[in-house]
Order: structure tokens, then sequence, then C-alpha cells
């Protein structure tokens, strides 16, 4: 039985290695696939000693460039369950912010200060100051290429 069980999970783990790393954005906005990488950390449960933490539920719109319309609206729920992404305008959210994909991306980076980022005009904020300090860079994984392989979406 043993044995049997071994190689099962031998069969999972090469077709884990098999699989492609990351579906290219469909929008062509590196966000998306940083938005996506969230979503699989935190259906995979590494994310529920945020919630009670955090306790918010933040919006995110996403420009392509600075002034334009959003191109990508997300909804990240720290508030709930152990937490979730979603495409999709939150209903009531405790903060939004909106963003450049380029800004959004050196944010999740590290290599671009939200603080500044905010007092240089390229993060908004609308809704709950402080549940806004709540969201930092490091509640997830930096999205280097690593942890977008191991955060990568299963395929359906």
């Amino acid at each position: 039985m043993m044995e049997v069980i071994m190689t099962n999970l031998e069969k999972v783990k090469e077709e884990e290695a098999n699989a492609p790393a990351v579906a290219p954005p469909s929008s062509g906005l590196v966000s998306e696939s940083i938005f996506a990488m969230m979503k699989v950390y935190l259906a995979r449960g590494e994310g529920k000693h945020l919630i009670p933490k955090v306790k918010s539920v933040f919006g995110f719109d996403i420009t392509k460039k600075k002034g334009a319309k959003p191109s990508l609206t997300y909804e990240i729920d720290l508030k709930n369950g152990q937490g979730d992404v979603n495409q999709r305008k939150p209903k009531n959210p405790d903060a939004t912010f909106t963003m450049t994909d380029g800004d959004f991306e050196k944010v999740c980076k590290g290599t671009l200060n939200p603080q500044i980022a905010f007092m240089q005009g390229k993060m908004k904020i609308k809704g709950n100051m402080a549940a806004a300090t709540k969201f930092t860079p490091e509640l997830f994984p930096p999205p280097n290429e690593a942890n977008m392989a191991k955060y990568a979406p299963a395929k359906l």
C-alpha cells in the first residue's frame, strides 16, 4: 500500500514540475499575475493568520497610465474566512487604492515605498486611511520568479 501512495505522490510532483509556470495575463498587465499569485496564496490557507490582524476588504483599480480609466478592478478580502482575491469591484471596501500597473508592481516588489507613492500622487486612496495603512507589501510573498511559479494558478 505504501508503494502505491509513494508512486502517486511522485506522479503529482512530476505533473507540478511539468506544468507551465504562469499563464500570461489576458489584460497584458503585470498586476493581473500578481493578483493571481495572491489568490493562490490565500486559497492554500497560507494567509489565514492575516485575517485577525488586518480585518479589512480592499479594492484596487489598476490603470495602464496615470489618469486613465481602470483596466483592472480587484477585491482583496482580508476580513472573512481565510481571505480571497477576486476580479470584481468590492461592495463595501474599507479602502480603495488606484494606481498604474507599473507602480502597483513596484510597491508589491518593495522597490516603491507605499507612503512615498501616496505622497508623490502615484497612489490614490479612498476610504478608511487606518485600514489602508494595514495593507503593506509584506502581507504577501514578493512577486519574484520563484514565488510566481510556486503560487501559479492551477491550469484548468
